[in-house]
Formats: C-alpha cells, sequence, structure tokens
C-alpha cells in the first residue's frame, strides 16, 4: 500500500511541474511596435507573482494555463492577458491620451496662448447654426430681411451666433464641476485658474474638435510651475479690455 502511493506522489510531480511553468514574452509601444518598454510591471493576479520587463522588454514570470496576467507602466494604458497557451506572447501597451508633458513657462499670463495640441485629435468641420438664405427665406429659421445688399449683416449675424455657440461650448466644458473632478482644485485658486487658463474662441476653433481634458491637464502643469503670486491674472486698467 506503501509502495502505491510512494509511486503515484512521484508520477504527479511531472504533472504539477508542468502547469507551474513560467512563460515568457515581451512589451512594446503599441504605436511604435519596434519600441520595447522597460519596467513594466508584470502581475500574475491569480498567484500575486510580480516581475519587470527588462531593457528588451523581455520578461518571464510562473504562471498556467487559465492565469491573468496584468501590465502596467505609468504613462501608458494598463492591460491584462487571459493565458489559454503557455507559448511566448507579445503585449502592444498604448498611451494614455491625458499623459502630461513639460511645459516650458516664459510667463504668468498665458490664458489665450497655451499653445496644447492633442496629438489624438481628429479632423472634422464645425456645421454653423446659421445657413445661407436668401433675403426672404424662411428655410432653417426666422428669415431676415436688409435693404440693400445684405450679405455684410447676414455675416455678422452668423458670426455672432458661431461665437455665442463656441463661448456656451467653453463654459460647459471648462466649467467649475469639470475642472475639480480632472485636478482637484477649488475655492479662490480655482476661480484664478479658470480666469488664468479658459480657452479663447480662437483656440478652441482652431484645434477642432478641442480636447479641453488634455488642455485642463497641460493647464494645470503650467500652473504648478508658477510662483504662488504668478497664479492669478494681472487687473486689467481702467480704459483697457482683456483677451
Amino acid at each position: 500500500m506503501l509502495k502505491r502511493l510512494a509511486i503515484v506522489f512521484l508520477l504527479s510531480i511531472p504533472i504539477y511541474t508542468f502547469a507551474q511553468t513560467g512563460i515568457t514574452g515581451g512589451v512594446f509601444d503599441y504605436d511604435n511596435k519596434s519600441f520595447p518598454l522597460q519596467k513594466v510591471n508584470v502581475r500574475n493576479i491569480n498567484t500575486s507573482r510580480t516581475t519587470v520587463t527588462g531593457a528588451a522588454g523581455q520578461f518571464t514570470i510562473l504562471a498556467s494555463k487559465g492565469d491573468l496576467l496584468e501590465f502596467s507602466l505609468p504613462g501608458y494604458h494598463t492591460d491584462t492577458l487571459y493565458l489559454t497557451n503557455m507559448e511566448s506572447k507579445t503585449i502592444y501597451l498604448p498611451t494614455q491620451s491625458t499623459a502630461l508633458k513639460q511645459v516650458d513657462v516664459k510667463g504668468a499670463r498665458i490664458s489665450d496662448d497655451l499653445n496644447v495640441v492633442d496629438p489624438n485629435a481628429k479632423t472634422s468641420k464645425r456645421v454653423s447654426t446659421i445657413q445661407p438664405t436668401g433675403n426672404n427665406s424662411r428655410a432653417g429659421g426666422v428669415g431676415l430681411s436688409f435693404g440693400g445688399d445684405g450679405r455684410k449683416e447676414r455675416a455678422k449675424v452668423a458670426a455672432l451666433d458661431e461665437r455665442a455657440g463656441y463661448e456656451e461650448e467653453i463654459s460647459r466644458n471648462f466649467s467649475a464641476e469639470h475642472i475639480t473632478d480632472l485636478i482637484k482644485i477649488k475655492g479662490q485658486e480655482l476661480k484664478d485658474f479658470m480666469n488664468m487658463f479658459r480657452p479663447s474662441v480662437i483656440k478652441v476653433k482652431s484645434d477642432s474638435p478641442f480636447n479641453y481634458d488634455y488642455y485642463i491637464a497641460q493647464a494645470y502643469q503650467t500652473w504648478l510651475k508658477l510662483p504662488p503670486e504668478g497664479r492669478k491674472l494681472s487687473p486689467v486698467p481702467a480704459g483697457k479690455s482683456s483677451n
């Protein structure tokens, strides 16, 4: 009886060893697939074992079929992989669209000139809420009739309407509630931040579609680099208007 138990025990050893073999692979940048990512944290969620990738993006971790591996690196989206087999794996991690980059600060009055362009933005066309119509046409809204050549007047009305639409969009997306959800500032600091960095209509229009989250994150990095006395706009002299 003892001999049979010993045989069963010995036979079970290679089975267990096979099930707990290490799996190898490499982790690379999603946009530049030839660029290896080092120091990526690789974690076996089932066993809590961890390792990090080497200079060539390579990794080896103890795992078995059915385990779930997690790959994480600051600045990149965290990804998971369910092991259906033990073949070598190649993982591509995409960068986070809101990853913050260095911003050089050359002055405190930056509001309308913060040069931030979302690298992931796609071009699009904004449709005006005013459609060109004849002097007496009523299609698409209230018809306007001007004496003589009314094209300049209609153009002015269309421009004002378009600007009002952009201002409403900016107020909706650059609101106190949305900003505090992203960067967690409040009170007078929040008011000063909004006054300094509210994007202009020209900026939003030129970078359409405008990525407000990306802009706010970049503006906050600029804000943090400013001295406390520079984190507010200077009072506008009497008789002059601000941008």
